[in-house]
């Protein structure tokens, strides 16, 4: 009788621990930035500099988590399945999102108000080789481990996304400041953002190097 009870309560406790596992904190700071992304939409249209401000602060504090649920999750040991999957998909909405933003509305300076393409052309690089690399992990993943090796995340990698990050901060920040310092520092996030998307093509292309000697050995 004691063993049918201890086993019934066994099986009543199963599902919260699965449940606790799939959300572990780090998965939950990854869902907070994911919600916040409706936010960050709302207040980018908002007028003067309240929106800007707000806009500026939920950018910077879903890249803030993005480094700080890596590190509870190594530090903790409160890695999953689950929130391996969703850090980078969230990381790559927050930021497809922000350059499609900053891309249909101009930013206030001489230079890009009268090229606005001078942001579209960085913007679909990175998109676009965002997209392609997570279509090239999954494919890797179904094939064998030394091709999910080769795509693994790389140095080069973690720099193109801090340059990115820093750039796409400082450009949301000057969205609605024009003249003087504040052009200067447009046309640096302009610039860190050009940077940004030669990292993400030279990594590309390292990843492709390492997976034609992969399939050729």
């Amino acid at each position: 009788m004691k063993t049918m009870v201890s086993d019934a309560n066994s099986k009543i406790s199963m599902p919260s621990s699965s449940h606790s596992k799939i959300l572990t904190l780090p998965t939950i700071l990854t869902l907070g930035r994911v919600a916040a992304i409706p936010l960050l939409v709302a207040t980018f249209y908002m007028d003067g500099w309240q929106g800007t401000a707000i806009t500026t602060t939920v950018f910077t504090a879903a890249a803030v988590t993005d480094w700080l649920d890596g590190f509870i999750a190594r530090k903790m040991k409160l890695k999953s399945t689950f929130g391996a999957f969703l850090d980078p998909v969230a990381d790559k909405l927050m930021v497809a999102s922000t350059l499609v933003l900053l891309c249909t509305r101009p930013l206030k300076v001489a230079l890009l108000g009268q090229a606005p393409w001078l942001l579209i052309i960085p913007s679909i690089t990175i998109i676009g080789r965002e997209i392609t690399m997570s279509a090239l992990r999954e494919w890797a993943a179904s094939q064998s481990s030394k091709l999910l090796e080769a795509v693994g995340v790389n140095n080069l990698g973690k720099w193109k996304t801090a340059t990115q990050m820093i750039a796409l901060t400082t450009l949301l920040a000057t969205r609605d400041c024009s003249g003087g310092g504040a052009a200067i520092l447009v046309y640096l996030g302009v610039v860190l953002l050009y940077i940004a998307a030669g990292l993400a093509i030279w990594s590309f292309v390292i990843y492709m190097t390492k997976i034609s000697k992969v399939l050729l050995s």
